[in-house]
């Protein structure tokens, strides 16, 4: 296994090569596009478009460029872990034939995540649509292992409501945007660090090791190492390997407890109702309210809980007084303390809280 943190110069083929098998818990590529493009692009008033015409873009054929992919997709797929996952880049010039090389070696694609740019680059000539979004699929190793979603996280990053899969982002611009010394942009195709903060905050936990084959301007190092992740870059343009170098060198990691993320429900350990009674935090016999006062029920000694005209579980009780077909009896029911009347779901709480 390579040191982490650190940006290797080669390949990426050969450079995956030189880690252990099951070795990276997130990978993240932003490969080549294979853009195809034949003349050089003009503005109306004829100056040329800075577009991606590098030869590290360019293939001979599709067979070629499938051969690549399949190449840097087998790879990567060696070296995650059991539990890891993907996140794979691209425009409507390939993310169709990466995705379909994907399904072919195994990989279980959990959503495909649409970057809406905020400031895309207009479309000169007219004849398409502007090119506004790219494509982004998430797929873990398995279909049958755990994979990191940290899903309360995504859901207070966009104001307690759910994470969609259409992102809308700037691209990378302004100060962000790393030139060289002539001015000029000093990566082609460099992406805003909002989208990777997104991707690992979403899909990987503190201390986890992110591996980016084609590690580019470093973005993806840049932001593991600020939010307390661990990477590997591989990166074969040596100047592109100074630029990455340079720039996260300058970058200083949060504190640890910032690091942290809203952990999902679905993560914490379960709690029977019955714990509480057992425990003495709702005697049997005392008495729980709904979150309207219109309804009260019982507890009893095994947990279950009774009203006028049924008995069970706080869930099935929940729902019955109120003629549904299901209820989250933690946050329905309330008992009182000192003159107010509290979710039992608190009481659920101390209980995890004793248990970390």
């Amino acid at each position: 296994m390579v040191a982490l943190d650190q940006v290797i110069e080669g390949d990426c083929v050969e450079g995956m090569r030189t880690l252990s098998d099951a070795s990276v818990d997130l990978v993240f590529a932003d490969p080549p596009y294979n853009l195809q493009l034949r003349n050089e692009l003009r503005r109306p008033d004829n100056s040329k478009v800075d577009a991606v015409d590098d030869a590290w873009d360019q293939f001979a054929s599709f067979a070629d460029y499938d051969r690549f992919t399949r190449a840097w997709l087998t790879e990567a797929r060696r070296v995650l872990k059991d539990s890891g996952a993907l996140w794979v880049i691209g425009s409507y010039h390939n993310i169709f034939r990466v995705g379909a090389i994907l399904q072919d070696l195994g990989f279980w694609i959990l959503n495909d995540v649409v970057w809406r740019k905020t400031n895309p680059m207009p479309n000169f000539r007219g004849k398409r649509f502007t090119n506004a979004h790219e494509t982004m699929i998430w797929a873990a190793k398995s279909a049958r292992q755990p994979y990191t979603f940290n899903y309360e996280a995504m859901k207070a990053l966009n104001d307690d409501l759910q994470m969609r899969s259409d992102w809308t982002l700037p691209i990378c611009a302004g100060a962000e945007r790393l030139k060289s010394a002539d001015g000029a942009k000093a990566h082609s195709t460099q992406k805003p660090e909002s989208l990777l903060h997104r991707v690992i905050v979403a899909s990987t936990k503190p201390g986890d090791v992110v591996l980016d084959p084609f590690f580019g301007s470093g973005t993806t190092g840049a932001v593991a190492k600020r939010l307390g992740r661990r990477f590997i870059g591989l990166e074969r343009d040596p100047d592109y390997v100074r630029l990455a170098r340079k720039r996260i060198a300058e970058i200083v990691p949060a504190e640890f407890d910032a690091i942290e993320v809203t952990k999902s429900k679905r993560a914490e350990p379960r709690i029977p109702f019955g714990w509480v009674v057992e425990r003495g935090l709702l005697p049997p016999g005392t008495v729980l309210q709904g979150t309207q006062k219109r309804h009260r029920a019982k507890v009893r000694a095994d947990g279950t809980l009774v009203c006028a005209d049924a008995t069970g579980s706080i869930h099935q009780m929940g729902a019955h007084v109120q003629g549904l077909d299901a209820c989250n009896g933690w946050t329905f029911w309330q008992y009182e303390h000192q003159g107010k009347l509290i979710p039992i779901d608190y009481l659920r709480q101390r209980l995890r809280a004793d248990l970390a």
